[in-house]
């Protein structure tokens, strides 16, 4: 059981708890037939952020250390939006990176990255969804908690 699974059980709300669960349960289920996705998640240093990891895996995506093995970059930072990570992103994209190449460079809002409560999380499991799998799962989150970053 994953730790989302085990943060879902504790919502005191029979009705909510189920809700979540069958959220989850839905995009667990699309993407156990689906490839994995290597993502590298970044600050504005360009350092990487590892606490997603778990959330991450949920999601489908294998945390990358080395942004030349990452098929999709994230870009978010404590205290600032997407819109304001706009300005700050180009300078630290790299041509060679198989990520920028390929426009797989995403824009995530801190409030949906750095979430703590169920509900918040499931959210942001369904951001990440969306995020590397493209066409796949449609939650009509982006451009609200998320944006792709258009490098070419």
């Amino acid at each position: 059981m994953s730790f989302l699974n085990t943060l879902i059980n504790e919502v005191a709300d029979e009705d909510l708890r189920e809700q979540l669960q069958e959220r989850v349960d839905i995009i667990q289920h699309k993407i156990k037939f689906m490839d994995k996705v290597s993502v590298m998640c970044l600050d504005t240093n360009n350092m990487l952020i590892g606490n997603f990891r778990e959330l991450l895996e949920d999601a489908g995506g294998v945390l990358q250390y080395d942004a030349t093995a990452a098929r999709v970059l994230i870009y978010t930072e404590h205290g600032q939006s997407a819109l304001h990570l706009m300005g700050q992103v180009p300078a630290l994209l790299n041509e060679e990176w198989p990520a920028v190449e390929f426009n797989r460079v995403y824009l995530w809002n801190t409030e949906a990255a750095f979430a703590t409560t169920a509900e918040a999380m499931v959210e942001s499991l369904e951001d990440l969804a969306e995020m590397l799998y493209p066409g796949y799962f449609i939650f009509g989150n982006e451009g609200d908690t998320w944006i792709s970053f258009k490098t070419k």
